[in-house]
């Protein structure tokens, strides 16, 4: 290679390394400061809104994250969230066939460096937890920069509940796989922060990570996946991970969001750490988003769950909470595999504990494009406004249910829900004015039916077209002729 050719190499190179800081220069995904139910990303308000795989993207060097980026983009996706290594799983966890958080030997990489000592559990070296691996920040650093080309928020989940034996056998936080001798505790002591070494590892950690991704904006943290399961995770080591987060970006430019996880409840949260912003539930209903709605800050659905595998329930999942005031709905999709990257695997042929696929993401697309078509930050629930609702033509099968939720402005926009049924009469009591109502199909996102609307008003009767399942109206002011 002559010197021509060597100085046009390092200048394509050296273009690469610095497009990621131009393209971050913006302040980091945050709370709306006029509404802080939802985000403000990029000076977008912004609700997030994805499909995505089994959070191993990183950790488990096989998969073909770029490929994995590519399907979210191609769906308008926004969101993914991610596991930092902590955490592993093993091959046959949970029966999920193609788990991309069950690296095959010798392909999972964490932040802590791979000592000369051989005896990890894996059949790898033993980890070395004072030594940080820089092989994997570089391509932690680079599934985020792709997020960012794309789009595309990352979650990064530092720590997860050690769920039996197993999993926690394979943690390099296990005193068995370092050779630091830290972590000798049963897997349902490993976040008492009873044991000062092992606690000391983890904030270390939590403050690396915090300082490594600070100039990223389509980033945010989440301290503990599930942290409410199988016992052991107490409220201090929670507060201590989250301080080092914040410690850490004191006297850095950005500060970023901090979430935590919350069991399912038919009660409130009884209290938030002023440090946590964003409020994250598993497999939950709506009612977390009514329930929590008061705390003013986003109310999500962090991972879908449950025995209904089928596309129905997650789209009809993902519309309740989206118009309950949900600021997230990120499905757990196990059709993005180790293998198929892509999300082209059929997750209900092999068995897995959840479904997903392309039709269930293009479905849950014409949502995100649904949610945006509102000033949402302006809109809050307002199921009081529905004064009556009964479903005429054909009934909902037996088992089934109709729900109806609005999100509103009043006497600007109305964004309106049904679940179930085929066809539904409503009276809504909205101010007096000119309206245009459009009623649209939540599979196809077509427009079925198109209505001008002339209100006195009181009460205003509305009637759907036929439909399958579900269907969602947006009413709205119409614009005044100049």
């Amino acid at each position: 290679m002559d010197c021509r050719s060597i100085a046009a190499a390092c200048a394509l190179v050296g273009a690469w390394l610095c497009a990621p800081v131009a393209a971050l220069a913006g302040e980091p995904i945050r709370l709306h400061p006029d509404n802080g139910h939802y985000f403000l990303w990029r000076e977008q308000p912004t609700v997030l809104i994805t499909s995505g795989e089994h959070y191993g993207a990183v950790l488990n060097q096989e998969v073909d994250y770029v490929r994995y980026l590519d399907e979210l983009e191609s769906h308008g996706f926004n969101l993914t969230r991610t596991f930092a290594g902590t955490y592993r799983e093993v091959p046959g966890s949970f029966n999920i066939t193609g788990n991309t958080l069950a690296p095959a030997p010798g392909k999972f990489i964490c932040p802590w460096v791979r000592s000369e000592t051989p005896g990890a559990s894996d059949g790898g070296n033993k980890f070395d937890l004072t030594k940080w691996d820089s092989a994997y920040f570089t391509r932690l650093k680079d599934f985020i920069h792709q997020g960012d080309e794309r789009g595309v928020v990352v979650e990064l989940v530092l720590f997860c509940t050690m769920y039996d034996d197993n999993v926690w056998n394979a943690s390099p936080m296990n005193g068995r796989n370092n050779v630091n001798g830290i972590g000798s505790v049963g897997k349902y002591e490993v976040y008492s922060g009873n044991d000062q070494k092992l606690l000391d590892v983890q904030t270390a950690l939590a403050r690396k990570l915090a300082t490594e991704l600070n100039a990223f904006d389509n980033l945010y943290f989440e301290i503990c996946n599930e942290p409410y399961e199988r016992g052991g995770l107490t409220q201090q080591w929670n507060d201590a991970i989250a301080a080092a987060i914040v410690q850490a970006e004191s006297p850095l430019p950005n500060k970023h969001l901090i979430g935590q996880g919350f069991p399912r409840s038919m009660e409130p949260i009884p209290a938030v750490n002023p440090q946590v912003s964003v409020l994250n539930f598993h497999a939950a209903s709506a009612d977390a988003v009514r329930l929590n709605y008061h705390l003013d800050r986003p109310v999500c659905l962090d991972e879908t769950g449950g025995s209904d595998r089928s596309d129905r329930k997650y789209r009809t999942e993902g519309w309740e909470f989206i118009i309950a005031g949900g600021a997230v709905y990120d499905h757990l999709d196990f059709s993005f595999t180790t293998e198929r990257p892509d999300g082209t695997a059929v997750p209900l042929a092999e068995g897995t504990p959840g479904g997903g696929g392309p039709e269930l993401r293009r479905q849950l697309g014409i949502l995100k494009e649904f949610i945006e078509g509102f000033d949402f930050v302006r809109m809050k629930p307002a199921n009081d406004i529905v004064k009556s609702h009964r479903i005429v033509g054909e009934q909902p099968e037996p088992g089934s249910r109709s729900a109806v939720r609005v999100l509103a402005e009043a006497g600007k926009a109305y964004a309106v829900y049904v679940n179930g049924g085929s066809q539904i009469e409503l009276e809504l009591a909205i101010p007096d004015g000119e309206y245009t109502a459009e009623w649209i199909n939540t599979k196809t996102g077509r427009n079925e039916k198109t209505e001008a609307i002339q209100h006195t008003g009181g009460s205003k009767r509305l009637v759907s077209p036929m439909y399958t399942e579900d269907i969602a109206l947006r009413l709205h002011e119409t614009p005044t002729q100049q």
